[in-house]
Order: C-alpha cells, then sequence, then structure tokens
C-alpha cells in the first residue's frame, strides 16, 4: 500500500457484477464456490466538491442528492443504497484523512434485481475511484479487505465472493473471505450459458434464515449438502478449462438438486430449468441464493436457440451478458 502525490480532481472507476455458477449458501461456512464477472458494469464517479459533505447521486439504485456532514458520516439510520459506500468513506477517512468532501455519482448497466450483485460492484467501483482520487495505491487483496470490512460493518455477516469477483474479474474458485482466490483460465468467454431472468427478485435474507434453521435443525443433513455444493466448486475449474460441457451440465445438475434439498428453489425455477433441459440444455441450476434471480442452462452451439425460446416462451427474459469479464478498473480521471 503506497500513497503518492495527487493533483486530480475527478475520477472514474467500474466494477463489474457477478454470477454465483452455482447455488450458494455452503461458501458462507467456508467451503468454495466458483463465481464469475459478468460484462455489465457498475461506474461511480468521485469528484472533490471543496467543503466538508459528503454528497451521493444514486439514481439506479433509488437514490439522489443525499448529502452529510463529514463528521457525522456512518452515525444515525443509512438509506440501504448508501449504506456500504458511506461506511467504506468513513473507514478509509481515518486512515487517510482529507479535509474536504466528495460527490459521489452511479450509474449502472444492469438492473439491481437480476442478481448480479450491484451493491457490491458498485462499492468496489467507488473504493477504487476514491483511492485513485487521493493517489492511495492499494493491491487487490488490500482493496478487497477495504470493501469487505465496510460490509462486514454494515450487515455482519458476508462471504465476500461478489466483492472478489469485481475487483479479479475473470471466473474465480473462492474460499471466504479472499483466504483463496484461483483464476480459472476459459478459452470461450461466452462459456456456452443461457442466462435467463426469472422475473422474481430473490428475498436472499429470509432464505438465507431458512437455511440458518434447517442448519440447526438438522446439521448433519445440510452439512453433507453444503460438502456436495463445495465438491461441485472442486470439480468445475478441470471441466470448464477443458470446456466439458457435458460435465458442466452435470455440475449444474447438481447444483440445483442441491438447491431443493435446502429448500431454497421454487416453482418458478423449477419451471424455467425443466424447460430448458427439455429443449436441450446440458444441465441448468439456479444461481447464488436461488428463490427468484436468474438461472444459468449450458447449452451447445445446436442448442443455444431452442433452450432461449424455449424460455422466452414462459416468460424467461433471457439477459445478453458475457462471463469472465475484466474486474475493477479507472476509466477516466481529470485533473486540478
Amino acid at each position: 500500500m503506497t500513497q503518492t502525490a495527487h493533483t486530480l480532481k475527478q475520477v472514474t472507476a467500474s466494477a463489474p457484477g457477478k454470477l454465483m455458477l452455482s447455488v450458494g449458501y455452503a461458501v458462507v461456512h467456508g467451503y468454495p464456490t466458483v463465481v464469475t464477472a459478468v460484462d455489465q458494469r457498475l461506474f461511480a464517479t468521485v469528484r472533490k466538491n471543496g467543503v466538508d459533505v459528503f454528497h451521493l447521486d444514486a439514481p439506479d439504485l433509488g437514490l439522489t442528492a443525499y448529502t452529510k456532514d463529514m463528521a457525522d458520516l456512518g452515525k444515525k439510520d443509512l438509506p440501504k443504497a448508501v449504506r456500504f459506500i458511506e461506511i467504506l468513506y468513513k473507514n478509509f477517512l481515518k486512515k487517510y484523512p482529507q479535509k474536504e468532501g466528495i460527490i459521489v455519482t452511479t450509474k449502472s448497466d444492469f438492473s439491481s434485481a437480476y442478481g448480479f450483485g450491484s451493491s457490491s460492484a458498485v462499492t468496489v467501483a467507488f473504493a477504487k475511484a476514491l483511492t485513485a482520487l487521493y493517489g492511495v495505491e492499494l493491491s487487490r487483496q488490500e482493496l478487497f479487505d477495504l470493501c469487505y470490512h465496510a460490509v462486514i460493518e454494515v450487515q455482519g455477516v458476508g462471504s465476500g465472493y461478489d466483492i472478489a469477483a469485481a475487483i479479479w474479474g475473470g471466473t474465480l474458485f473462492y474460499i471466504s473471505p479472499a483466504k483463496v482466490v484461483t483464476p480459472i483460465h476459459l478459452k470461450n468467454k461466452n462459456f456456452n450459458l443461457v442466462i435467463a431472468y426469472s422475473g422474481e427478485k430473490a428475498d436472499t435474507p429470509t432464505l438465507i434464515r431458512v437455511v440458518d434453521s434447517k442448519l440447526v435443525a438438522q446439521p448433519e443433513k445440510v452439512n453433507e449438502i453444503f460438502k456436495e455444493i463445495a465438491q461441485i466448486a472442486e470439480d468445475f475449474p478441470a471441466a470448464a478449462e477443458s470446456e466439458d460441457w457435458a460435465q458442466i451440465g452435470s455440475l449444474f445438475k447438481k447444483s440445483q438438486q442441491a438447491a431443493r434439498d435446502l429448500g431454497v428453489s421454487n416453482s418458478r425455477l423449477e419451471e424455467l430449468i425443466t424447460a430448458a433441459e427439455d429443449a436441450g440444455a446440458l444441465g441448468a441450476t439456479s444461481s447464488g441464493a436461488a428463490g427468484g434471480d436468474c438461472i444459468l442452462a449450458v447449452v451447445t452451439g445446436q442448442t443455444h436457440d431452442a433452450v432461449t425460446s424455449a424460455l422466452s416462451k414462459i416468460g424467461g427474459k433471457i439477459i445478453e451478458v458475457a462471463v469472465h469479464a475484466q474486474g475493477v478498473r479507472v476509466e477516466s480521471s481529470e485533473t486540478l
């Protein structure tokens, strides 16, 4: 970590969204997962404002013209859209005090409904722009720690896989909290995936409570499911790097069975998954929290159109994104 002389007045950075390539939950308990960055990005522009006030405009997150005196950062109830950014900024100032405040503006390539990790992506983009603005050079691990600590301070728990995807980019084998971050090397960045939004937003906190209650009531059974999810992550890199689509399809099917066994799938997801597999997908699974958001189906060149058509016919919204996208980056800057 180094700090250099800074003569910038404004920096814009961007970070990608993410997709977990299996059902989640096990990662919170120390098991590995696989996550990929998607090529739809969140942008954060940070500008010095010359006064001791923090100002945020985040229309895509439902918040505009939010202001707070720098002395009050992190105090009182924080709107959901600003929590991670404000706490991160407060923590940054403890280590790197500044006399003037900032204006933060965000915009997104994608809807926050899709489950692409918009809150993590905007936090990472903000952190990158903020540190660049003040000449603070952080390694990826140090940037992860800055973002992850803000998330933990706000919500108490979190695996950090979505933060890692936004920072490192690509496709990652991950163990929380960034104990292991291993890139998976893909030849095909489109990865033969069809991604469809179910039309229903996953209620992740409620779903986590469902799984946690099962873990208390049936610890042996749930831990066995977690081990199965972990094995999917262990088997994924070799299958992906060798482009063994049939094996990836099999792993997706195992992932979805784990979602069923945990009680976090639902009839809408099952309808989409059945339609995809009946149309020729080699396998399909819900992503991350399940309970809503997106399904992923692995296809071949011959079955791609049939699968997208089948999903569209029953109201699945096909999301055109490429995976294995670049991680956080500075997009532009202006000097004083």
